[in-house]
């Protein structure tokens, strides 16, 4: 997988990748999904259902205090910015909650509603974590799911490539990155989750994963763990209320190959390494 960053070089490359520091999401865009978010908008809880109710200014202050964006609500435009230090201390619990779950050697279950960004990334998970003995469950492989898109219903596919579960468009088949659908719902995992319960087989212990794969599992009450961007508030609103584990801030839509480094230590730290 190539060598190991120190934390400090970690850090330099978060800020050099635009995947933590200033980032290419903009504060318009992350300000109007908190909005929605407030308003309890179902395309934004990504399967979340909140304890309780979220103003728009709790909102924004916990995403300040998760993520480093500003937390002024005078601040309206521009790019957001993450806290490089927040994400690699979010990086180490994570690693951590990786490590227990190889110690144990429980199922797990990693899904992606990024393929074409972050497989890469869940993928040296996976094979991490089923050469250290825990079952990587594929459950579903080719059931069909009607996503809601904002272009109308759609059908996607549910398949398995390295390990990782993700959505296809409807009879597209191929690499990841043809036909991948970049989805947040949670109806995926809940599809997983269904299937294993039905053949009797078992239920992931951990999914690691980001958007509706991270929310639906926390949802029903699975541990889960991932990774966010300052756009989906519903990862760090499910960590404050105690159903979600761990959420990595970060920009979830950079190239792929700049999450590869991020993976090397997170496994490292994980004692996963090869």
């Amino acid at each position: 997988m190539g060598p190991v960053l120190a934390t400090g070089a970690l850090r330099a490359h978060l800020i050099e990748a635009r995947l933590a520091g200033t980032i290419a999401t903009l504060r318009e865009k992350s300000l109007a999904r908190y909005r929605l978010f407030a308003a309890r908008d179902p395309r934004v809880l990504l399967g979340l259902d909140p304890v309780r109710e979220w103003s728009l200014g709790e909102v924004l202050r916990l995403m300040g205090q998760k993520c480093g964006v500003s937390a002024d609500p005078a601040h309206t435009s521009g790019p957001d910015v993450v806290d490089p230090d927040r994400t690699i201390e979010a990086l180490d619990r994570f690693a951590d909650r990786v490590a227990e779950a190889a110690g144990r050697r429980v199922p797990v279950l990693l899904g992606t509603g990024h393929p074409d960004r972050l497989l890469g990334f869940y993928a040296a998970l996976a094979d991490a974590l089923s050469s250290a003995g825990c079952p990587v469950l594929t459950s579903a492989y080719g059931v069909r799911v009607d996503i809601a898109t904002r272009f109308g219903v759609r059908t996607c596919t549910l398949d398995y490539v390295r390990g990782v579960a993700l959505m296809r468009e409807a009879g597209v088949r191929g690499a990841p990155a043809v036909g991948g659908v970049h989805t947040h719902s949670p109806l995926p995992v809940r599809t997983v989750l269904a299937a294993a319960a039905d053949a009797s087989g078992p239920l992931p212990a951990l999914v690691i994963g980001d958007h509706g794969w991270v929310c639906g599992a926390g949802q029903l009450g699975i541990e889960a763990i991932g990774l966010a961007d300052t756009d989906d508030p519903a990862l760090f609103v499910g960590e404050a209320e105690g159903r979600v584990s761990e959420v990595v801030p970060l920009d979830d839509a950079v190239c792929a190959a700049s999450y590869r480094p991020l993976a090397r230590y997170v496994l490292n730290r994980a004692s996963l390494s090869r």
